[in-house]
């Protein structure tokens, strides 16, 4: 389960991640990740990284999206300690997402991440 307050909720927050953040294509998701432009901001205390999913009926019925979410809430839950504080990400399954195997997704979340976050390639 990601922790409420990783969580990302409102219609704003999406739009700001997929519009004004980076976004790396896979060929079983696509992830967009924005950053927050004050490091310093005026309570004190950075926001933590939030994200959220976007799982479309182009992924299959109701059990399907519900699983393919289920997976991808555990997999970027082990992984925001990779992002920046305030950091927003939004991961969007594509179609071949729901016969993908837990191994499967999490190589392309992976990439994806590595991709955007700068980071070395494993």
């Amino acid at each position: 389960m990601l922790p409420t307050e990783h969580r990302l909720r409102r219609r704003e927050d999406f739009a700001v991640a997929v519009r004004r953040g980076r976004r790396a294509g896979r060929p079983l998701l696509v992830v967009h990740l924005s950053h927050r432009t004050d490091p310093h901001p005026a309570g004190g205390t950075a926001p933590p990284p939030r994200a959220g999913f976007v799982v479309s009926k182009a992924v299959g019925n109701a059990v399907v999206r519900n699983r393919v979410k289920r997976r991808l809430r555990h997999l970027i839950r082990d992984r925001l300690m990779l992002l920046h504080a305030g950091s927003l990400v939004v991961v969007r399954a594509l179609p071949g997402a729901a016969e993908a195997d837990h191994n499967e997704l999490a190589r392309d979340l992976d990439a994806a991440l590595q991709r955007l976050l700068g980071g070395p390639p494993s």
